[in-house]
């Protein structure tokens, strides 16, 4: 039997990250980017890195990921991929060897000097089972501002999400909606890296989406099905592990895989 008590914070931090996710996954997979999330994972690896080199520890360790992310945020919200001639995932792609170049370099450098890398690693690889009710509230202060976001850039992201040049010539501000948008990613992905860890948190951005349009249609309902998939694979992937004593990152995945799985199969059994 688990101890809700203590129990609680852990699936309320699940539910929240995976639902958040969810709803992050429409707009990455929507607008083709899905390397979006391991570009700014590994730069908030690479900050992690770092910070722990300078002394940093714990949970401090996510102010450096943060401010690295929120780095790589903001770069790749001011690069205009037409004004460089320059597809996004190709610049994404160029900044993710920098992040992933820097955090190897970063790694090296422990053995070097002496220090130990545990605590990067456990931000590395996540664990639920180490959120409290502080994590909660920070995943859900993000969760709610990101929501708060969508509802009120709804339009504009639609926008977006079919072109950032005709989104601009019809009037939309697409670089300070496209930033922001990268910057509250940036800051969601972070947050959410000890729920699912910084390689194993790129599933949550994809498979609530991948299996949301494959059964509905209409942004508003594979936003709403998008984020209960995505707080399932959360929720679920922790009470799976809890009962087989299997690490939770890698159920969690594994979960939010076989929704995909579920609804690609749903989706051709219609077609038939």
């Amino acid at each position: 039997m688990l101890d809700l008590g203590f129990w609680a914070p852990v699936m309320m931090g699940g539910l929240l990250a995976g639902g958040s996710c969810g709803l992050l996954s429409v707009f990455i997979v929507g607008m083709r980017i899905p390397f979006l999330g391991v570009c700014v994972a590994h730069a908030a690896l690479a900050g992690a890195v770092f910070g722990a080199l300078a002394g940093l520890t714990g949970q401090m360790l996510l102010l450096p990921a943060l401010a690295s992310a929120l780095i790589a945020a903001i770069l790749l919200g001011l690069v205009n991929p037409h004004e460089i001639r320059m597809d996004t995932n190709i610049v994404m792609g160029i900044l993710f060897t920098v992040t992933i170049g820097l955090a190897f370099l970063g790694f090296g450098l422990f053995g070097v000097l002496g220090r130990s890398d545990h605590d990067v690693r456990t931000l590395l690889w996540g664990s639920l089972n180490y959120c409290r009710w502080k994590d909660v509230s920070l995943i859900l202060a993000t969760a709610v501002a990101f929501l708060i976001f969508t509802i009120v850039c709804h339009k504009e992201m639609r926008a977006i999400l079919f072109s950032r040049r005709d989104a601009a010539a019809a009037g939309v501000h697409a670089t300070l909606v496209w930033t922001i948008f990268l910057v509250l990613t940036a800051i969601l992905l972070t947050v959410s890296f000890q729920t699912v860890g910084g390689l194993m948190i790129y599933s949550l951005i994809t498979n609530p989406a991948a299996a949301a349009f494959q059964l509905t249609r209409g942004s508003g309902r594979v936003l709403a099905l998008a984020s209960l998939l995505g707080a399932a694979s959360g929720l679920g992937g922790f009470l799976i592990a809890a009962v087989t004593d299997l690490p939770s990152g890698a159920v969690i995945v594994l979960l939010s895989a076989f929704f995909v799985a579920i609804a690609a199969t749903i989706a051709r059994w219609r077609s038939q």
